[in-house]
């Protein structure tokens, strides 16, 4: 699961995702700084069931502290998006190549408007930052209308004469976007679409486009250089934007994520404050930059970037974490390590989807499962719950 970093070019795309995720990034004030994708891993914070045996957790990947769990999450920059990409403007068709795999989106915004539609430094509130979630949608759905209307003909024709079912055709045209046929079919209704693709106009693949992107594809803003917007243009994006908004600042977080990595302070990602360790390694500028941000916290509670990738996997999503263990007694593996993994299911899934999460061999030999919890026998059509510990029983 991969979630894509979008947006015009210089509103801060590779600060934020450095600072999710402290994976190296060129960041300059002009345009097109990124050209290949920058890829690396953030974390979601969540409880650690391990609180309730009194034992220490040996995650496999990300850690646990404090009772936190982190749960790593694939996070992918991509260049900047300039208005009609979709017809190769900047660096639109690879931009739009390098997003495929995305499951949801973070569209960076410049909420303080001091950039222009082609991510030209201008005097902050000169530009609108809700032209650019307007526009970005547009570009998106032109660029899924181009795949979905090449040989609608043929698409056509195989849905009409032979009888294939509409979204079963559409699927296999749109497989490379990691959209599902059931999305598709939501999408269909969503849209209100002809099941004769041959009645389809132009405005109504556009249309679909639309609404494909957002079964398929959920976007949400990140408000940055919140440091730096008036109150009220943040208050604008998040009643008009049409879609879930963060205030971030990035810049901010990304400073004092450097900083805790290099021992100069105490920060967990995401938290309301911060301590400094030793100030007399610290410059007067130094300081004075974390006073800076310091008195931002306290009004602002965040920089908004850990909470931003949490309400896009969480929310956006709609993402769970299940724990699965092979000793439901100790909820270790069999080397006795306790809690080794965490896995990301769309809210729903069973305790077989599960088991195919974690191997195939699980999912097809699938018997039965354990809630360690409860010590209950599960079936296979169980629908796991936020912070499930179990055990998947199947045929060797």
């Amino acid at each position: 699961m991969e979630l894509g970093i979008v947006g015009k070019p210089n509103v801060g795309k590779s600060t934020f995702f450095s600072a999710a995720t402290l994976a190296p990034a060129q960041i300059a004030n002009y345009p097109f700084t990124t050209i290949e994708p920058n890829r690396g891993v953030a974390f979601i914070r969540v409880p650690c069931p391990h609180v309730e045996i009194g034992k220490p957790c040996a995650p496999i990947h990300g850690g646990c502290q404090d009772g936190k769990r982190f749960v790593p999450v694939d996070v992918l920059d991509v260049a900047g998006l300039v208005p009609k990409a979709h017809e190769g403007r900047g660096l639109g068709n690879k931009f739009l190549d390098d997003l495929r795999q995305a499951a949801a989106f973070i569209h960076v915004v410049d909420a303080s408007g001091g950039t222009d539609f082609e991510g030209n430094p201008v005097k902050p509130g000169t530009h609108d930052p809700l032209e650019d979630v307007r526009f970005l949608e547009e570009e998106l759905a032109h660029w899924v209308r181009g795949i979905l209307v090449r040989d609608l003909e043929k698409v056509a024709r195989r849905a009409e004469l032979e009888e294939t079912p509409i979204e079963r055709v559409l699927h296999e045209r749109l497989a490379g976007l990691g959209v599902t046929e059931n999305q598709i079919h939501m999408a269909l209704m969503d849209a209100g679409m002809d099941l004769r693709p041959s009645k389809w106009t132009a405005e109504d693949t556009l249309r679909l486009s639309k609404r494909i992107l957002h079964r398929g594809k959920p976007m949400m803003v990140a408000a940055n250089k919140s440091d730096i917007a008036p109150p009220e243009a943040i208050e604008r994006l998040k009643k008009e934007a049409g879609t879930l908004v963060v205030p971030t600042a990035a810049a901010y977080e990304l400073a004092l994520r450097r900083a805790a990595k290099t021992g100069l302070i105490a920060y967990e990602p995401g938290a309301p404050s911060f301590r400094i360790l030793d100030p007399a390694k610290l410059s007067p500028e130094q300081l004075a930059g974390l006073k800076k941000i310091e008195a931002f916290l306290e009004v602002r509670g965040s920089t908004g970037v850990q909470p931003c990738i949490e309400e896009a996997v969480r929310t956006l999503l709609n993402l769970i974490i299940v724990f699965p263990v092979e000793d439901e007694a100790h909820w270790t593996d069999k080397k006795g390590n306790v809690l080794p993994d965490a896995f990301l299911l769309p809210r729903g899934s069973t305790a077989k989807d599960l088991a195919f999460r974690v191997h195939t061999d699980l999912g097809k030999g699938f018997i039965r499962a354990i809630n360690a919890r409860t010590r209950m026998v599960v079936g296979h059509d169980y629908a796991v719950q936020d912070g499930d510990v179990i055990k998947i029983v199947a045929r060797a």
